[in-house]
């Protein structure tokens, strides 16, 4: 077969296992040892087996994605979700569709120590939706905030897809945490703003609680000190130049555990739990790594990526419509795919044909721009029906609300995802500016 057949069966052999529901890291890696056999032959891939593995997962930075984990595995056990939607409800929450805003601003704070959309939506679900109950929301509102409001897991720093996005382009992790920040902050802004167009326009949907008096509201800051000391402590080292990510983590670990066990939420038997679905998580995610990087050697040997961007940068094409072209691209895939996997997946092949496009800015404002815009389109990804996986969660998390109420309540936040991806797009300097102010 020729290296174009090659390439045209392993992505429509992986698609349609992918269609099938077959396991992502199953269907990559099957496919890409395939592809190899077909270009290389068995002895090569034999080979390259015995020592990939090893050589993939002895890298010291991977030692930060099961840390993040852990670390929120046990931030989800010590009631610190119910802490922080307490705060944001008591200086939102008097607001018409208050505690909708609340939900959204806790999941940014608790998306800052846990790094997951799913935790964070399927965290915040478990404390917000019973309140909206309560208040004579309506399903779609609630659904619908609750998986916009989870999609900031993996935006607002520390991210585990970041992370892995960083081992990949071998990019700086704490640049990117930086240049991160803005664009999650201006994501708070964003799904705030279509909660107040949305109860404007449909004022029936929400209700306002009552009005805490200031007192309240401040002695609510004061319920949250943990929040607080665990994301000035990991982020605020890490910025400092104290200790690497990794180190952070680990701190990040140390601290969570700590105020679990100080305030008495979190037991011996919940830290074996968390360190048992920690463990189950990163196996998954390094399997889904694993079976990324075999399909990635496979395409490599077809040539085809590095002809691509070579093609784009002879044929003259706009970079902005190439940008525009991808962007179309991931708002697709991340309609059939997970976050984690479309990352892993297109990301090796990609990120080189964009960094040969000239947008006029250095290689590494490049290189965050395109990192950052990915993340917004995978993010948003995760709340576009038919497949968006936040949906599904907060689904399964409240069956009484139908699943075309969910779909509904997720539109609005589609909006403001759609004018965020435009602003960051026509202002790339909302990615980087930070970091060349902190990090000069």
């Amino acid at each position: 077969m020729s290296p174009i057949e090659v390439f045209t069966a392993m992505v429509v052999v992986l698609l349609a296992l992918i269609v099938l529901r077959a396991p992502i890291a199953l269907a990559m890696g099957l496919v890409g040892a395939a592809g190899y056999i077909l270009q290389a032959g068995w002895p090569p891939l034999s080979a390259y087996l015995k020592t990939a593995m090893v050589d993939k997962f002895v890298s010291y930075d991977l030692a930060v994605v099961p840390l993040f984990i852990l670390m929120g595995q046990i931030a989800m056990r010590t009631g610190m979700s119910r802490a922080i939607f307490s705060a944001s409800n008591a200086w939102l929450g008097h607001h018409r569709g208050g505690l909708a805003m609340a939900s959204v601003a806790g999941c940014a704070a608790f998306g800052s120590i846990c790094g997951s959309s799913i935790a964070t939506a399927s965290t915040m679900a478990q404390v917000a939706l019973p309140e909206m109950r309560r208040h004579g929301y309506s399903g779609a509102l609630s659904a619908g905030s609750l998986a916009a409001g989870g999609t900031l897991g993996i935006l607002i720093p520390p991210s585990i897809v970041l992370i892995i996005y960083a081992l990949l382009t071998e990019q700086n992790i704490v640049k990117l945490f930086l240049a991160a920040t803005v664009p999650g902050l201006m994501a708070v802004v964003g799904f705030v703003l279509a909660i107040a167009v949305y109860v404007r326009v449909f004022p029936g949907e929400a209700a306002a609680s009552e009005r805490m008096p200031y007192a309240a509201r401040f002695r609510s800051l004061l319920d949250v000190w943990h929040v607080v000391l665990v994301f000035v402590g990991v982020l605020g080292g890490i910025y400092a130049g104290f200790f690497t990510p990794a180190q952070g983590a680990a701190v990040g670990v140390v601290m969570v555990a700590a105020v679990g066990f100080l305030l008495r939420t979190l037991t011996a038997r919940n830290l074996f739990d968390c360190i048992i679905e920690t463990a189950a998580t990163s196996a998954m995610i390094f399997a889904i790594i694993f079976g990324a990087d075999l399909f990635n050697v496979a395409l490599a040997l077809t040539r085809i990526p590095t002809l691509a961007a070579g093609w784009l940068q002879a044929a003259e094409i706009s970079p902005m419509l190439v940008l525009i072209v991808l962007i179309g691209f991931y708002l697709v895939m991340g309609c059939i795919m997970d976050s984690l996997s479309m990352i892993l997946l297109t990301v090796p092949v990609l990120f080189p044909a964009f960094m040969g496009l000239d947008f006029g800015m250095t290689e590494l404002h490049q290189a965050m721009w395109f990192g950052i815009i990915t993340l917004i389109v995978v993010e948003l990804g995760m709340i576009t029906p038919p497949v968006g996986l936040n949906l599904f969660v907060i689904s399964a998390l409240a069956p009484e609300i139908k699943t075309h109420e969910v779909f509904r309540g997720a539109v609005p936040f589609i909006l403001a995802e759609f004018l965020r991806i435009a602003l960051v797009v026509m202002v790339p300097a909302t990615t980087y500016w930070l970091v060349d102010l902190v990090m000069p």
